[in-house]
């Protein structure tokens, strides 16, 4: 295939919430395009999207997939992502490099929670952006209702250029407010769309919506505005001329309608594509950071420049091994290229250069700026990394993944399975960088920070059948800390003797109480030689040893301080190892009586929800010990500021995805310790002893 100029060149990523209908529309545009010859569905599992195993049993988009096709001499890159809000990495990696978000919307469900949370990702990325109404054919569809929840949530820019002429089943028809003209489909049949002139009966609301159409249009560009207070209204071409520059401004935000199953509105859509969502050129410089000194770039799409790639995403294959998905902004790849990974200075000679269909990949010699493929078998380069000519030093600006919150431990059901779990993680990483992995010394646990529960599942899943490695969940160990409310001080007196040589070391220990988060503190009061100084170090080391496994439940000892204050010795039996033992008893003896009691640790909790959940919410933290510290206003949120112990959060993120329908979203950071109650405390020790 011959490689393709960036000004032919469209890059879109189709996103939304579950279930809207985003699969369906990759395919069903994938059929108009002529890339496949019979349209696949989500129950028979049989789309160029979702072709692995887990996405065919879940019946939902896990991964990124990328179909591309050809339509009025232009090639559409479609990224199609998952819905799944445990998945939105993968959604962010795909928009990092598309050009234009088309974000579906179910006319039967309205703005859902996705649908929210993707607008935020599309203002962070800068990218133009459409919102495609699906399954207008079904039962129970509101337009009308759609369009107002649209407006009401993103604001005025959002507006429509189609309406249905029939909504719900038999629906077939659109009234097409830029063109004015009525667009009829043949259901289940490509190239089946009729163009007529709109009916008496719609020709009202379509002139209406066509004047706000105009003056939205208007509204954004001053020479427009000009023509438009001259002549009343705009002509088409200058309707579109506004509207492809207002998308790359960000200053509107069109509305189109589909129903991909029954192949309605796909092929005007795919017209729109082409004529009004930007091309690499129109879009304008990336973004990029140089190395060398930090400063920002901007990367002009030039196919005659220094070649400048960015790995967007990494997968494994069985019998193909690691593949990399990559957007070219600068220059060209090709087979045998030799690069350089920026990050790490690592050659990177490229194998072959595929593009994609689904699962399905194509060679090519090479690829130009702009577009988007795929290389196999890169030796150390990964998702984020940029690739470059030598003498580069320019890096795209990363992809910033989801904060992964949901913390689970996970254990080998076979034993000496800890290295194939290690290894499967790392890879699974490589592929979905939005979770992480991280290792608990204190209890010796393997902890995943995942997105969600479905996130959770699949990762476990995926560690059974790609590794054929097996493990089992338990909830995180929380790290308590033991201390002392008073002063207090005891002996420890170690003697033995066992015929010969024994052992013989005593010391007086005194414990007092320091301020929070001190740690532990040693000094020495002794006096007159009572222990010799070459024995101190001992005490020390035999009470720093006696702190790390506290007396109410095993939990270390802070906070406090100790001082060795007398003591005896024996000329021929004492040594260290008997004035460690001695200090260790000391401090046992002298922790009991020094109203010893546990510290829990405490995080500093943001939630951002909508107001109608607030109270709730807050009902809910309170319930868990939490403290309600305030609460800040962010456009539509409200951000709840909170303090909760750790061991609440353990049910914290299943409480607010149940009351919220996963409409808030959280983030905590380690605060500090303090006291447990003591009925916690109570329950905390008696686990211990059992």
């Amino acid at each position: 295939m011959q490689a393709v100029q960036p000004d032919q060149l469209r890059n879109i990523v189709i996103t939304g919430h579950a279930g809207s209908g985003k699969t369906i529309l990759a395919e069903s545009l994938a059929l108009t395009m002529g890339v496949i010859n019979r349209l696949g569905t989500i129950d028979e599992g049989n789309t160029l999207s979702d072709y692995s195993l887990d996405e065919i049993q879940r019946k939902h988009s896990l991964n990124t997939s990328i179909v591309n096709g050809f339509w009025n001499d232009c090639k559409i890159n479609m990224i199609d992502t998952p819905g799944l809000l445990d998945f939105h990495g993968d959604v962010k990696s795909a928009m990092r490099v598309a050009d234009t978000v088309l974000i579906t919307v179910n006319t039967a469900s309205g703005v859902e929670v996705g649908t929210d949370t993707i607008w935020e990702y599309t203002k962070e990325y800068y990218k133009p952006t459409l919102f495609i109404l699906t399954k207008l054919d079904a039962d129970r569809t509101n337009f009308n209702a759609t369009i107002q929840a649209l407006q009401d949530h993103f604001g005025h820019l959002v507006t429509p250029i189609q309406f249905p002429a029939d909504e719900g089943l038999g629906h077939h028809t659109l009234i097409d407010v830029l063109l004015m003209k009525q667009l009829e489909f043949n259901p289940d049949k490509t190239g089946g769309m009729t163009i007529s002139d709109i009916p008496d009966h719609h020709l009202k609301r379509a002139e209406e919506l066509h004047q706000q159409l105009v003056e939205a249009v208007a509204e954004t560009d001053e020479a427009l505005m000009t023509r438009f207070f001259e002549e009343g209204t705009l002509t088409e071409e200058e309707l579109r001329t506004g509207i492809k520059s207002a998308l790359v401004t960000r200053t509107f935000f069109p509305v189109f309608c589909t129903s991909p199953l029954h192949m309605i509105g796909t092929e005007r859509l795919l017209n729109v594509i082409v004529n009004l969502c930007p091309s690499p050129i129109e879009r304008g410089p990336e973004h990029a950071i140089c190395t060398v000194d930090e400063t920002r770039s901007l990367i002009q799409p030039n196919p005659d420049g220094a070649t400048i790639a960015f790995i967007f995403k990494t997968m494994s294959e069985p019998r193909v091994g690691e593949i990399s998905y990559l957007r070219v902004y600068s220059g060209h790849i090709e087979t045998g290229h030799e690069l350089i990974d920026v990050q790490t200075g690592q050659l990177e000679k490229l194998g072959q250069v595929f593009t994609i269909i689904g699962q399905k990949k194509s060679p090519v010699d090479k690829l130009l700026a702009g577009d988007i493929g795929m290389v196999v078998k890169l030796k150390d380069a990964h998702t984020n990394d940029t690739l470059a000519d030598k003498g580069t030093s320019c890096r795209i600006s990363p992809i910033i993944f989801p904060l992964p919150m949901l913390a689970t431990a996970i254990m080998p059901v076979t034993q000496g399975d800890e290295e194939k779990i290690s290894a499967g993680l790392h890879h699974l990483h490589e592929e979905d960088p939005s979770f992480t992995i991280e290792h608990d010394i204190e209890f010796n646990q393997t902890i995943l920070k995942t997105l969600g529960e479905t996130h959770l599942d699949t990762i476990i899943n995926r560690l059974q059948t790609k590794f054929n490695v097996k493990v089992e969940i338990s909830p995180i160990k929380i790290p308590y800390r033991e201390t002392i409310r008073i002063p207090s001080s005891a002996q420890g007196k170690y003697k033995k003797q066992s015929g010969g040589k024994g052992q013989y070391g005593d010391v007086w220990v005194k414990l007092e109480p320091l301020a929070r988060d001190t740690g532990f503190e040693f000094a020495s009061e002794v006096v007159g030689g009572v222990v010799p100084t070459r024995y101190l170090p001992a005490v020390e080391k035999g009470l720093r040893e006696a702190i790390t496994n506290g007396i109410l439940a095993g939990y270390p000892v802070v906070d406090l301080k100790a001082i060795a204050y007398d003591g005896s010795f024996h000329p021929v039996d004492s040594s260290e190892f008997a004035f460690k033992i001695a200090a260790s008893m000391a401090f046992k003896n002298a922790f009991d009586h020094a109203k010893p009691f546990l510290l829990e640790p405490v995080f500093a909790l943001n939630v951002y929800a909508p107001e109608q959940y607030t109270g709730e919410i807050v009902g809910d933290i309170s319930s868990k010990r939490g403290k309600i510290l305030g609460m800040d206003s962010d456009v539509r949120m409200q951000i709840i500021h909170a303090l909760i112990p750790q061991a609440s959060l353990t049910t914290f993120h299943h409480a607010l995805t149940r009351l919220t329908q996963s409409r808030a979203r959280y983030s905590y950071t380690f605060s500090h310790y303090e006291e447990a109650p003591p009925d916690i405390a109570q329950q905390i020790i008696a686990a211990k002893k059992s």
